[in-house]
């Protein structure tokens, strides 16, 4: 191959590079957006609620003795409905993966017999702790946060409403339903007698805590008596752990 050939074949490369090069130039030119000073739609966002400023007090929940003035069993079935894979709650049934609900309202934390109850739930029993009204709503409103080291893995239910109803369902669960609480029956700890059902605070019980849940020992996933809301087809509101 002779010099000059060699020259024609370089000339056409670079030729060819200088024509790439110049229309990439002339089409970012040519197109260039620009970001609109106002966008075609706008997207809501959700953002967490801001904590109280420093120093401005948090507003105070009310007693479940006065949310229990208004609950709704009917509401609290519905919540309750979403629990039934885990949990009977006719009299006379066998458990299911957790205990059966009936006669849990004032009766004993652990209260089904012969349940496969864990330890803590053991120990709460032995002391003679109960399913008061404070106590199921402390429980539902995170079961490992009142009572660490339950196998329950349900996560807990964050609306007062929601949890009144609740027990407001499981109070229907008895030939005899327990007389619903007065609002100063649950106002400051240790106002009533430990274990009753009207008291906020058994002799053991322990500071609650606030899921999604994961299995209980043996297999089970229910571990507490009263009942909470399921959130996922995976049986993780239960009501009473072992």
């Amino acid at each position: 191959m002779s010099g000059f050939e060699l020259n024609k074949i370089l000339g056409a490369v670079l030729g060819t590079l200088l024509v790439v090069v110049s229309l990439r130039i002339i089409s970012e030119g040519l197109f260039v957006s620009e970001a609109p000073e106002k966008p075609g739609y706008q997207i809501a966002v959700a953002t967490e609620e801001q904590a109280p400023a420093e120093g401005t007090a948090a507003p105070e929940a009310k007693p479940i003795a006065e949310l229990l003035a208004s609950a709704d069993p009917q509401a609290g079935a519905g919540v309750f409905r979403r629990c039934e894979a885990c949990h009977s709650s006719g009299k006379g049934e066998p458990a299911k993966v957790g205990p059966n609900l009936w006669n849990v309202v004032g009766g004993p934390i652990g209260h089904m017999e012969g349940f496969g109850y864990s330890p803590a739930m053991q120990e709460r029993h032995a002391a003679g702790d109960t399913w008061t009204y404070e106590n199921l709503d402390h429980f539902l409103t995170k079961p490992s946060g009142f009572i660490p080291g339950t196998k329950m893995t349900f996560a807990g239910l964050p609306k007062p409403e929601d949890r009144a109803n609740v027990i407001a369902y499981l109070r229907t669960l008895s030939d005899n339903p327990p007389p619903l609480p007065t609002p100063q029956a649950s106002a400051p700890a240790g106002a009533g007698e430990a274990g009753g059902l009207g008291s906020d605070q058994p002799a053991s019980q322990e500071t609650p805590d606030q899921g999604q849940p994961a299995q209980p020992e043996g297999g089970s996933q229910g571990e507490a008596d009263p009942s909470g809301a399921q959130q996922s087809p995976a049986p993780d509101d239960q009501s009473e752990g072992q």
